[in-house]
């Protein structure tokens, strides 16, 4: 009698361990996408960057090579991505951007996307069911000018 309830009580016991073990598995693989993730964004945004640094008025430009950087895990053609362009603190949608940024500035790229998490429970855990990801890389401008229009140069603001 003894030998079968012993047995049964490995079985409970190999249940409520293999769940466990499991719930941290699937832990270990969301932070992984989370990270991998995280990385294509960073990777976009030096993309980005390194082209607006020798073209900083071609914001189509900019946006097509960051856009066009990876198309996995995260879909950069997608309108979930969205995507910030600045020159030393003067955003890509102010006209000043056009006009002040100059060589030696710094232009900023942020490639941002919001994760979705998929592991059970984890949302009561952490408080929320999304994680906002954002990949930011400044770079150096190094020709500023737009080749038919040179204006004159401020300094960093």
């Amino acid at each position: 009698m003894n030998n079968k309830s012993e047995r049964g009580q490995s079985l409970v016991e190999l249940a409520i361990s293999l769940v466990v073990l499991l719930y941290l598995l699937s832990g270990a693989v969301e932070l992984g996408i989370l990270f991998f993730q995280y990385v294509q964004l960073r990777d976009a945004a030096q993309e980005g960057a390194l082209y607006g640094s020798t073209k900083p008025y071609d914001l189509p430009g900019i946006e097509a090579r960051i856009r066009g950087a990876s198309g996995s895990p995260i879909d950069l053609q997608s309108p979930d991505v969205t995507i910030k362009i600045s020159a030393d603190g003067i955003d890509s949608g102010d006209a000043a951007y056009y006009t002040k940024a100059c060589e030696g500035w710094g232009i900023k790229v942020e490639v941002s996307f919001t994760h979705k998490v998929f592991m059970p429970f984890m949302p009561k855990i952490i408080g929320r069911d999304t994680i906002p990801l954002t990949g930011s890389v400044t770079d150096t401008i190094l020709s500023p000018y737009k080749p038919t229009t040179p204006a004159p140069c401020s300094p960093p603001p």
